[in-house]
């Protein structure tokens, strides 16, 4: 009877690829292999799957299965790129839908064919856009946060207008800032935004101030629009709160067209389980970048997080990857960073890299705008 009903929707044969790391022994790993092909697609009875299109081309397949070199297994298993149907959605859903309520499978890597990203416009800016806004063409970009929350807007706009006097490059909203009492979405952005541009025209420099965009559903465009007319030079958004999706749409909008940074809250829980949910390289670097993020930020190692170096460095790896022609984009380390370890950031990272210092250059002294002088030059001084 199945069999009578197979849409006759032409299949065409090109797949993308998804790495899962598979905990357990040989045979308990190969079940999971197989669990996940008819999961993750036809969710079906294997013995009751017809031949043809749906078990030839629709079924998941398990292209490769080898033992880790970390134990558990490796198995690369593909799909039909018609399976995604062109939605960024439906393509996490196939990679990690109703597998991610099982134990032991994490995603360890994406393999997508130009046929499954040419939906997807990937970052506006990249690297090499958002160097050219800031005027800033070979240096790490700098970056710091406005805190702490509950600080007027008023209060808020005057550490904007420090920090980029002293050639902060990006001055972001700190993640918990949205629209609270003390200081209310509209009203901060607006005076955030002109205390960056009034820095600008007494200093010459090209700072911009990034909010926080994050917000219900029905909230997160109209804040970027007015964040825009207001003067921010771009948004930055929490795709665990809001969605990837959202991100996306905000980042595919020609009537903002504005950078969009990535912030990593609620989506730690996805990558501290060795043996289950996603790799820091995908959920970090090519899903952000996926989504149409112009930079990453995550914990780097060393600071009040527990990331390692190595971790860090499989992020960087996927915000440059090759993904079609999509943009390599900026990793953006943070999270307790100080200015005694600008240089050993420089050395891990390069060049192409989004330094983030909040706290950290509160502590240097009282005069504000020159902490962020001192953070400038320990980067200039430390790239040549």
């Amino acid at each position: 009877m199945i069999s009578d009903l197979v849409s006759s929707y032409p299949i065409s044969g090109r797949r993308f690829s998804v790495s899962y790391r598979l905990s357990g022994d040989e045979q308990e790993a190969r079940a999971k292999a197989r669990d996940i092909c008819l999961e993750q697609t036809v969710e079906f009875p294997d013995a009751l799957i017809p031949d043809g299109v749906i078990r030839d081309q629709i079924l998941g397949r398990v292209e490769r299965f080898e033992a880790g070199p970390d134990g558990g297994y490796a198995a690369k298993i593909s799909y039909a790129v018609e399976v995604a149907g062109g939605e960024l959605t439906q393509l996490l859903n196939t990679v990690f839908g109703n597998i991610s309520i099982k134990p032991g499978i994490r995603v360890e890597g994406l393999e997508l064919p130009d046929e499954a990203l040419r939906s997807f416009k990937g970052p506006r800016f990249g690297r090499s856009g958002l160097r050219e806004r800031l005027h800033v063409p070979h240096r790490p970009l700098l970056c710091t946060a406005l805190k702490p929350l509950g600080l007027s807007a008023q209060g808020l706009a005057e550490l904007a207008y420090r920090f980029a006097l002293g050639g902060i490059d990006i001055i972001k909203d700190d993640h918990g800032l949205a629209d609270q009492g003390f200081a209310g979405f509209h009203e901060r952005v607006r005076l955030c935004a002109e205390a960056v541009l009034r820095a600008n025209r007494e200093s010459g420099q090209r700072s911009i101030y990034v909010p926080n965009v994050t917000a219900p559903v029905d909230a997160i465009h109209s804040r970027a629009r007015f964040a825009k007319e207001q003067g921010a030079g771009g948004l930055l958004i929490a795709p665990g709160l809001a969605g990837l999706d959202s991100m996306r749409r905000l980042a595919e909008d020609d009537g903002i067209g504005l950078p969009i940074f990535s912030h990593p809250a609620f989506q730690g829980t996805y990558v501290l389980g060795r043996e289950h949910g996603i790799s820091h390289q995908v959920l970090f670097g090519q899903l952000p970048r996926l989504a149409g993020a112009d930079a990453t930020i995550y914990p780097n190692f060393g600071g009040r997080f527990a990331f390692t170096q190595a971790e860090c460095q499989s992020i960087v790896r996927g915000t440059e990857m090759v993904m079609g022609s999509m943009r390599p984009i900026f990793p953006s380390p943070g999270g307790g960073m100080s200015l005694d370890r600008v240089s050993e950031m420089v050395d891990a990272y390069g060049q192409d890299v989004v330094l983030l210092i909040g706290g950290g250059l509160m502590t240097q002294g009282s005069d504000l705008a020159e902490n962020c002088r001192h953070f400038r030059k320990l980067v200039e001084t430390t790239t040549g």
